[in-house]
């Protein structure tokens, strides 16, 4: 088969490898789509803090069953499947303390851009799901960024007709936008491209702001929402350290900012500790997601609250997959999807 492995950063080659075999309690996907993702592009552009070239790449994909191992119960080959790229050991500390994104074992399914995919016994028996005949492979390949958007908001204390701002258009941010509609809250989405913005009014948000050359965004966001105090909870989703920066000036007194984009390796943080203080913020990271948030999203897939056509505008195939990744990267589209045959 063939399989992308990143051997550095900006150096993707498409390498020959075995199709895998399966284990006891593990299948072995025969891949239909695997979709572009932000953190893939960080990961080809500067490197990823939990990883260390070279390495398998990619973690979104749906597909269909090709192998079972002894002992899999409840899918068999030739079903379609949703499959999650990750699952907690429910045995450490914080598994047992229901912090299960901070798992000091949690496992990692890498390699999503090939046409097979090995799932471990974790995650065939915690995050993946039997498709529905109607849902398409690309929306199901959405399930990964879902849940973690899914995790996030409810991190978020929003309150019925609260201003929410979320800080990029990307995929993830667009996810959190829909789910913030949902909570009952006046959603502002601001981003750099015009194009990402135009999908987050598809996505149900009251208004956007196109910060480009704008000097003071905190003021802006104020300005648009027409009145003085701030948002009531502020999502951060760029990984751009001066974007987690602005998003603290964008909140009232006593609001809520979450910062989910993964910022690269060596980033500080600065916070004016006297803002921080006397407006009484409170700032949270969150990573990732858990069991309950992925079962969560694959229902709200179910439901059609997402699918793939706000989603995914190109396909390439695997050996075009630099291509992919560079026009998502550029804000032209939101994401591609790699096909197979």
């Amino acid at each position: 088969m063939h399989a992308a492995v990143l051997y550095d950063q900006q150096d993707i080659r498409i390498v020959e490898r075995p199709i895998p075999e399966p284990g006891e309690d593990e299948v072995v996907i025969k891949n239909v789509v695997s979709t572009t993702c932000g953190t893939d592009v960080k990961n080809y552009k500067r490197g990823y803090p939990l990883l260390k070239p070279p390495h398998p790449f990619g973690h979104e994909f749906s597909g269909v069953i090709a192998a079972t191992g002894l002992g899999v119960e409840g899918f068999h080959e030739g079903d379609r499947v949703a499959v999650h790229n990750s699952a907690p050991c429910g045995r450490c500390y914080w598994c047992k303390h229901g912090q299960t994104s901070m798992c000091e074992n949690l496992l990692f399914n890498r390699g999503s851009y090939a046409e097979y995919v090995k799932v471990p016994q974790r995650i065939v028996q915690l995050n993946m799901f039997h498709m529905p005949d109607e849902m398409t492979h690309k929306t199901a390949s959405l399930l990964e960024p879902f849940s973690c958007a899914v995790y996030g908001i409810q991190n978020c204390p929003i309150c019925l007709g609260d201003l929410v701002v979320i800080n990029g258009a990307g995929p993830i941010g667009l996810m959190f936008a829909r789910l913030a509609v949902l909570e009952g809250a006046q959603v502002l989405v601001t981003d750099l491209a015009e194009g990402r913005l135009k999908a987050a009014k598809a996505m149900g948000a009251w208004g956007t702001l196109n910060l480009t050359d704008i000097e003071d965004p905190a003021a802006a966001v104020r300005e648009s929402f027409g009145c003085s105090r701030g948002a009531d909870v502020v999502i951060e989703c760029t990984g751009n350290l001066t974007v987690w920066e602005q998003s603290l000036r964008m909140a009232r007194k006593g609001g809520f900012v979450l910062l989910f984009g993964g910022t690269k390796p060596g980033s500080i943080l600065s916070v004016d500790a006297t803002l921080l203080h006397y407006s009484q913020l409170t700032i949270k990271g969150v990573f990732h997601t858990t069991p309950l948030s992925v079962s969560q999203a694959f229902r709200l897939l179910e439901m059609g609250v997402i699918n793939d056509k706000d989603f995914v505008q190109h396909e390439y195939p695997l050996a075009e997959l630099e291509k992919a990744l560079l026009e998502h990267a550029s804000g032209s589209v939101i994401k591609n999807a790699i096909v197979y045959d």
